[in-house]
């Protein structure tokens, strides 16, 4: 099963450079087809997912060992396991989702009307990083993918972005690589102190003096605050999120911000555990504010996807708070987190791009009525709405409600504390939604919509998301069957 790791990235790379070589309607055929294959490989990676190899705190379940730089000591190392295993499937199916949107419906930048097959070609060399990031076991390899996805991403917004997109590219681009220099510090000062690039050999920061797991974490920490976005480093993704396509809009709120709270979880945490926990007080702080910061702000916004991008802001706190507690519960309850916002989020934004483009205004105060006018429309965007505002039996329930349970259970004034406030914003979090949902959907009809009804197309696109929001609502055991192991003896090394 080796070769199905090279091949769940090469797949992507050839369907990039396949999409961006033929005529524009070929080329987006092309790299849909290639986006298909790519999660066609990607499902059987969880093939003997029960087993584990060797006593490392990192147990791949298919590893892929090569020389990359032999006079560096640099290799191409890579592996799944139950923690980046959802984020794969997750990354290749909104991939997918996307490429297969831009079929019936590819927006045309001013300067080059038509060319919907470079617009797929792009999102194929963002899944190649984003992918790479996931799978990758090498600290230099991790940082060469996750800086993969900064010019694609800047160019998709850049080009194909609304009125706006020039400053919000601008900002997003700034930002990361902001983000970018702090992590090849932090990455440089681990492997020049370990002596190793090797995430698997680095978990539990064994090679790591405490000062410098206490460096380490603090520049990888702002690293990842910055792409996840965490308050208050999350300026850039209002923008970016507004000004972007539709499509552009669900891969950086599906899966682009997993990089950030994957590589927290991974690296930051798995490499230096000592900085972790000297940091743990801090980042739940942070976390609660972000949830709490993120609510309020969403109460106040009059745009329906600069509501959606700050409630991303709320949501990643939750899961922040998680990883604070650097307990099982609370890890499997981040990475839950992370699933459920990618699905719930992604079709939020495809939600939020059609209403869009039929009501051609994304302000609330314009789109009431929907209900009476596009029901099927009104529905969707209902079910997602009370899914990402926690319902119990859909998916974004589990992980914040055991992200405030993990932080009851570690105890003490913080800790219990910080629940109580995260559980606030929770309440907070269903209050926005609700005012989305009575003046869109409930309020009086307000301007025109079209044209009238959702297009069954659409429908079927969205489908596996609405799918997918109901098995990680109603069986959240699926994610933590394949994660509660890693995640344990993650917690184990972390400890000490």
């Amino acid at each position: 099963m080796r070769w199905l790791l090279v091949a769940v990235l090469a797949v992507p790379a050839l369907g990039a450079l396949l999409a961006a070589s033929l005529p524009s309607r070929a080329g987006q055929v092309a790299g849909t087809v290639a986006a298909a294959a790519t999660l066609g490989l990607s499902v059987p990676l969880y093939t003997d997912s029960w087993f584990s190899y060797g006593p490392s705190a990192v147990r791949p379940w298919h590893e892929v060992d090569l020389n990359w730089v032999p006079g560096l000591d640099l290799r191409f190392h890579l592996g799944v396991d139950g923690v980046s295993y959802p984020l794969v499937v997750l990354t290749a199916l909104l991939t997918l989702l996307c490429c297969a949107f831009t079929l019936w419906r590819a927006p045309a930048p001013d300067s080059s009307p038509g060319k919907g097959n470079t617009l797929v070609a792009l999102l194929l060399v963002i899944e190649v990083g984003i992918l790479g990031t996931f799978l990758a076991l090498d600290l230099v390899l991790f940082f060469v993918f996750f800086e993969v996805v900064l010019l694609p991403m800047y160019a998709v917004i850049a080009v194909w972005g609304g009125d706006g997109r020039a400053h919000a590219a601008r900002k997003f681009v700034l930002y990361t690589l902001f983000g970018s220099v702090l992590l090849l510090v932090g990455v440089l000062t681990v492997v020049v102190s370990a002596g190793t690039a090797d995430i698997v050999a680095l978990t539990g920061g064994g090679e790591l003096s405490r000062s410098t797991q206490i460096a380490a974490f603090v520049l990888l920490a702002i690293a990842f605050a910055v792409k996840s976005p965490l308050w208050p480093l999350h300026t850039w993704l209002p923008d970016a999120h507004t000004q972007a396509p539709t499509v552009g809009s669900v891969i950086l709120a599906g899966v682009l911000l997993k990089m950030g709270t994957y590589g927290l979880i991974r690296v930051a945490v798995g490499v230096a555990p000592e900085g972790a926990r000297w940091a743990a007080p801090a980042l739940g702080i942070l976390a609660v504010a972000a949830i709490v910061v993120g609510s309020l702000v969403c109460l106040a916004q009059t745009e329906l996807k600069r509501l959606i991008a700050y409630s991303s802001v709320g949501h990643m706190g939750f899961v922040l708070l998680g990883i604070a507690t650097l307990t099982t519960t609370g890890i499997q309850a981040a990475l839950i987190g992370n699933v459920a916002h990618g699905v719930i989020t992604g079709l939020l934004f495809f939600l939020a791009g059609a209403i869009k483009e039929r009501a051609h205004t994304g302000e609330l105060a314009q789109l009431g009525g929907l209900r009476e006018r596009s029901p099927w429309l009104a529905g969707l965007l209902a079910f997602a709405a009370i899914a990402s505002l926690g319902l119990p039996g859909l998916a974004g329930f589990w992980g914040e409600a055991f992200a405030v349970v993990a932080s009851l259970d570690k105890g003490g004034p913080l800790w219990t504390t910080l629940a109580a406030v995260a559980a606030v914003g929770g309440a907070l979090t269903a209050a926005y939604f609700l005012r989305l949902l009575r003046r869109v959907t409930h309020g009086p009809a307000v301007g025109a919509l079209d044209p009238p009804g959702l297009a069954r197309a659409e429908v079927a696109a969205w489908a596996p998301l609405v799918l997918l929001a109901l098995i990680v609502g109603l069986l959240p055991g699926l994610v933590l069957g394949m994660a509660g192991g890693p995640v344990g003896a993650l917690v184990e090394a972390v400890r000490g």
